[in-house]
């Protein structure tokens, strides 16, 4: 594996090119695979057995998945859009190997930095960060850490946005939540004044909403994309991979799995009947898919959203 800093992307076992790019109705969107990491494949499955999750992503010797860290940059017309930031540059290098963590970008930031860049633009053209939940994986690219060690804004011309329950429970988190929520992934926008935080459903922009879909954390958002008669979600963690849509394959992570479960339930009954293109973030491998159903569970249709 490369350890230089001037590497154009991390080396890393995710598929390239970094930036998959498509339209939804007039709207161009990028999903940019903002990392790798590895993680317990155990955790990931929860209840389900390993010789059943283990023939679909295998283990290494640790036990540990490849997983993405994809976000998704949406060329809106009232601003350019980021949804979730991945786990940015400040934890340290032991940290970085507990979980698998391969996201190293140019100039000292991340790779989701030079994959907006590939998609032709820059972290000062963002306008609107929308944080799924504010977990260390989905908002630790909030920030940045500069070279002095001062944190500021990763994206200094937007407005960043939670949910308020989210937010309100990242600030007090207990034995089992600690690990996942460090405040310098929020506390300089705060002190900026610059998260705005929602409460339930809303529409965000025109045709860009977010949705509540608790379980994973009891306030986590995916968010909605309408455009053309065409919809596409950012599912976040309700259904974090592709091998996470059969109802009962839940993540040990999350701190409510059966309602989990029933947010799973009512979002992949939509997506099938409405055709939806869904993105799904922890994948190291499908970016952009649709649901299907073959009688017994949900799984990725053929097309894979092409």
């Amino acid at each position: 594996m490369s350890d230089s800093s001037d590497a154009p992307f991390p080396v890393y076992p995710f598929p390239q090119p970094l930036v998959e790019t498509r339209t939804i109705g007039s709207v161009t969107v990028h999903a940019i695979q903002a990392g790798g990491q590895q993680l317990d494949g155990g955790a990931m499955f929860g209840v389900v057995p390993k010789t059943l999750w283990s023939r679909r992503l295998p283990a290494d010797d640790k036990n540990r998945i490849a997983m993405g860290m994809r976000c998704l940059l949406i060329e809106h017309p009232h601003g350019l859009v980021l949804i979730d930031t991945g786990s940015g540059n400040k934890e340290t290098p032991k940290f970085h190997d507990i979980y698998g963590i391969e996201n190293r970008g140019r100039d000292g930031r991340t790779a989701l930095e030079d994959g907006i860049r590939q998609a032709g633009h820059t972290p000062e053209d963002v306008s609107l960060v929308i944080n799924t939940h504010l977990h260390f994986d989905h908002a630790g690219g909030n920030t940045w850490r500069t070279p002095t060690g001062e944190v500021h804004a990763a994206f200094p011309n937007a407005r960043y946005l939670v949910q308020q329950g989210e937010f309100e429970y990242a600030m007090r988190p207990n034995e089992r939540t600690m690990a996942s929520y460090f405040p310098p992934n929020w506390a300089p926008i705060m002190a900026a004044d610059r998260f705005d935080l929602v409460s339930g459903a809303a529409e965000v922009l025109p045709g860009l909403s977010v949705l509540p879909t608790p379980g994973h954390t009891p306030h986590h958002q995916s968010v909605l994309l309408r455009s053309g008669g065409e919809t596409l979600c950012f599912l976040g963690d309700v259904v974090p991979t592709a091998h996470h849509l059969p109802l009962p394959w839940i993540m040990g992570y999350d701190v409510e799995p059966l309602v989990t479960l029933e947010s799973k339930r009512t979002l992949l009954a939509n997506a099938l009947r409405e055709e939806w293109v869904v993105v799904f973030e922890h994948d190291a491998q499908v970016g952009f898919g649709r649901v299907a159903h073959d009688g017994k569970a949900y799984r990725l249709a053929d097309s894979q959203g092409g």
